[in-house]
């Protein structure tokens, strides 16, 4: 495609693309989430960084790329759980962003007007330069074109917003590339750690043991005190340091599922449309018409439909009709109106025109005649692409490499495909007008033209009404006091979600529930919410359960939570009372084993590095104490995750000694230092001042 043509096209996408670089760059977590005493927040005030509103003017378009983008990647639509995370993706680079400006100007880092020259169209180019000013087939930038465009920018307003907004990011990408250096240039690795690190991958423990699964105790025997809780809690406060408000709600989904009369009378419309396709003068026109989803009507290859309908479809003859065929929740119906053999791909060359640059669209395709006339004739295409052609491919002679089908637009796939080697043929796409030349065609297999007609199985009207009506009237009856026995009583089911952050676009058992989020964000505790939602697949009512504030959770907020980790706190010491009970007096692991009734299992070659009991579970402090231990000495009872262990080591393996300390020094600092990226991010955005107020906007 032209260059020019693929900055207008694709510039749009850039921006949010760019800022992707530093959110990779740094492992960004969904911690960036912050906040969410929001209420006496301006209205027009989306949140704020270090005291520096982010303005809801300001931040919507980079919303709207971000959509873009998303909407690009995935093929024109997207879901709501995707919108949010578009939403999600541009608040966190305006974090990213603002949070590294700051420290880029305090470290006195900065990007030289020499630097930036080069960046754009030296013989450093930045990747985004690369990126835009490259063959989409061979990755070959072509500075040529990026001088070209430069020079062009004077003359057309459109092209210089888009350069400047360009180089604004070049120039960022610069900066986080410095950063990122002088993190990763901070880091070392001590002859000493190499070793350590060496030895715990290589050192090999043989050990035998005795274990008493917290499975041995029954639930029912143990008591739990609230002792018991606050011990757990006061040993592992750092567990409940909470990054962001989280909300819960209980909720019922009345389904809106097709009845046995909505399938029967979708059925006989099936059947109705089945009759008059077959019949129909015009195939295509017919199926674009009655269709909800849209087939290409040109070649397919198998592969490309439902596997119910695609493992038959292409052994029936041309003028065939199949269907109507019910699978994955609709019916489709198909006529194949052509069949051939065709390649399954293709290597070509071209020549792209653009109508804009030889005086217009007539003009284009004159000079495209006589380009594919001389090339008939023996002309070198390779030769003229580098002559006449915009596109990037111009530097290899025009030569696209092997394309299999769907890797270029309709337009150029038809033309590559239905030739032979050795043709030449012009067509026009949305990037100008082509002259192709087929160079080669590989490989073969059978290829379908379809008239597809399918059609879901919804709903009726009658029963999407008598849902809403019964979520109604249960929205009237019921309180919050009585939300789960009113439900239980008329034989619903209810639904629980939990851990809700105010920006998350989806929830446990619903498709689209941004709307009731919102809302539960606005509700205290306890409260049925005011409306009846609608989702895909039925309409909801829900009652808020529960609200976990940023910070320190307290003991009531996590006690449900954590009852099953307490449950086996108080079974270990149950199990270590008896454990040391075998232990004492006993000369060996074997004998420790007979007074518990168990036998002794001996594991082999076991490396700390990779802390599982063979056949059982990771254990990491089992692990730990056994690598600490000394060679045939009884082991103390030690609390592991899945039970209460005893042991003794029968030996270790050392490796030999590491010859390449250097080498492991340098394996170990990639890690590190890939690490210490996102650690030096952490660190910054935890001294910082974030407050989110997206909850009343998205």
């Amino acid at each position: 495609m032209g260059v020019m043509t693929f900055m207008r096209t694709k510039m749009g996408y850039f921006l949010v693309g760019g800022i992707a670089v530093v959110l990779a760059l740094f492992v960004l977590e969904p911690l960036l989430q912050q906040g969410s005493a929001i209420w006496g927040a301006s209205r027009n005030v989306v949140g704020s960084i270090d005291g520096q509103d982010i303005k809801y003017e300001e931040f919507s378009p980079k919303v709207e790329q971000s959509i873009a983008q998303f909407k690009q990647q995935y093929g024109g639509s997207i879901n709501p759980q995707m919108q949010a995370m578009a939403v999600d993706q541009a608040w966190q680079a305006e974090i990213a962003n603002t949070i590294l400006t700051k420290e880029y100007s305090r470290l006195g880092l900065t990007v030289s007007g020499d630097e930036l020259f080069d960046l754009l169209q030296g013989k450093n180019p930045s990747p985004l330069i690369v990126q835009y000013f490259g063959n989409p087939q061979t990755g070959q930038f072509d500075r040529a074109a990026v001088i070209s465009s430069l020079k062009a920018q004077a003359k057309d307003p459109k092209l210089k917003q888009q350069w400047d907004l360009l180089q604004v990011e070049v120039e960022k990408q610069a900066m986080q590339q410095k950063y990122a250096n002088l993190i990763r240039n901070s880091v070392y690795i001590t002859s000493i750690e190499a070793n350590d690190e060496y030895n715990n991958r290589n050192k090999l423990a043989n050990f035998k043991y005795v274990d008493l699964g917290f499975s041995t105790v029954l639930d029912k025997d143990v008591k739990i005190t609230d002792a018991d809780y606050q011990a757990y809690y006061d040993a592992n406060k750092k567990r409940f340091d909470n990054p962001t408000e989280t909300r819960g709600f209980e909720y019922v989904t009345f389904s809106i599922k097709p009845t046995a009369a909505d399938s029967s009378a979708v059925k006989a419309q099936i059947d109705q449309l089945a009759a008059d396709f077959k019949i129909t003068p015009n195939d295509s026109l017919f199926a674009a018409n009655n269709s909800d989803v849209k087939v290409p009507f040109a070649f397919i290859s198998k592969g490309k439909l439902d596997p119910a309908v695609d493992s038959v479809i292409f052994n029936y003859p041309v003028g065939s009709f199949y269907g109507p065929k019910f699978s994955g929740n609709s019916y489709k119906l198909i006529k194949v109106v052509g069949s051939r053999v065709s390649p399954d791909s293709v290597r070509a060359s071209h020549i792209l025109i653009d109508p804009s640059k030889v005086g217009g669209e007539v003009a284009a395709f004159k000079l495209a005649d006589s380009l594919k006339s001389l090339i008939q004739k023996g002309g070198s295409i390779a030769d003229l692409a580098k002559k006449y052609s915009v596109d990037g491919s111009k530097e290899q002679g025009g030569d696209l490499g092997t394309f299999a089908r769907g890797a270029m637009v309709p337009e150029f796939e038809n033309a590559s495909f239905d030739g032979k080697t050795g043709d030449v043929k012009v067509v026009k796409s949305q990037f100008g007008v082509h002259v192709i030349k087929i160079v080669k065609q590989v490989g073969s297999s059978k290829v379908a033209k379809l008239a597809y007609i399918e059609k879901s199985l919804a709903p009726s009207q009658k029963t999407r009404d008598a849902a809403y009506k019964k979520a109604s009237s249960f929205l009237s009856e019921v309180k919050g006091d009585n939300f789960s026995t009113l439900a239980q009583k008329k034989g619903y089911t209810v639904g629980l979600a939990d851990k809700i952050t105010a920006t998350q676009g989806f929830a446990p058992g619903l498709d689209n529930p941004r709307q009731l989020i919102r809302d539960a964000y606005q509700a205290e505790k306890g409260d049925v919410l005011t409306q009846v939602y609608t989702m895909d697949n039925g309409f909801v009512v829900a009652r808020l359960t529960d609200i976990k504030p940023k910070g320190q959770l307290s003991l009531a907020d996590v006690k449900k939570e954590i009852q099953p980790m307490v449950m086996n706190a108080v079974k270990a010491k149950m199990l270590t009372e008896k454990v040391d009970k075998a232990l004492q007096g006993a000369a060996n692991i074997d004998q420790v084993a007979q007074k518990l009734g168990k036998t002794a299992t001996p594991a082999q070659n076991v490396v700390f590095s990779n802390p599982i009991i063979p056949g059982l579970a990771q254990e990491n402090k089992v692990i730990g104490a056994i690598f600490g231990s000394q060679v045939g000495k009884l082991s103390k009872a030690i609390e592991g995750d899945k039970g209460v262990y005893a042991f003794v080591v029968d030996g270790f393996t050392n490796p030999a000694p590491l010859d390449n300390v250097f080498k492991q020094k340098e394996t170990m600092i990639l890690g590190v230092a890939q690490r210490s990226l996102g650690a030096a991010f952490q660190a910054l955005q935890d001294k910082s001042d974030i407050k989110d107020n997206r909850v009343k906007f998205y």
